[in-house]
């Protein structure tokens, strides 16, 4: 029964993490912290690390907490929690980073109508070179208008 539990919570955790994707996106990337986020949307520097990846370091220190959590007993969640939060950064990680942007030349001939219309999706963000306007929206959730039968 607990693996039952484990496989909830993570599964939980990681549909949360779009959530939370779309909030910080909208709310804190594109708020407070738009100094750390500006450099994805207009690339002011040669090299291939971008200010925006703190983001990144910030969500895998939130995993790692969780994995100690459970390590000392502390949350008996705290296993499926970090593993949900690890494979919702490593999906994103591959979706956006790797797919979207092409930090790494892979998935370059994916032209499925899904794929098609995550493109779409995304390049509509991103044509709003500022902090305020564009359409927010997280990695899984992409509204159906941009997917459209060729």
């Amino acid at each position: 029964m607990q693996t039952l539990y484990w496989i909830l919570v993570f599964l939980g955790t990681y549909c949360f993490m779009e959530f939370m994707a779309w909030f910080t996106h909208k709310y804190i990337m594109h708020g407070f912290l738009w100094h750390l986020h500006k450099d994805h949307h207009q690339k002011d520097h040669n090299s291939w690390f971008e200010r925006n990846d703190v983001f990144f370091a910030f969500y895998a220190v939130v995993s790692i907490g969780f994995f100690l959590l459970w390590k000392y007993d502390i949350l008996w969640a705290g296993l499926p929690i970090g593993l949900g939060i690890f494979a919702y950064g490593l999906s994103y990680f591959l979706v956006h980073d790797i797919f979207i942007h092409q930090r790494f030349k892979l998935f370059r001939n994916a032209n499925n109508w899904y794929a098609k219309g995550v493109r779409r999706a995304h390049k509509i963000h991103h044509k709003h070179l500022g902090k305020d306007d564009g359409e927010c929206f997280g990695m899984l959730f992409v509204p159906f208008k941009y997917f459209k039968k060729q």
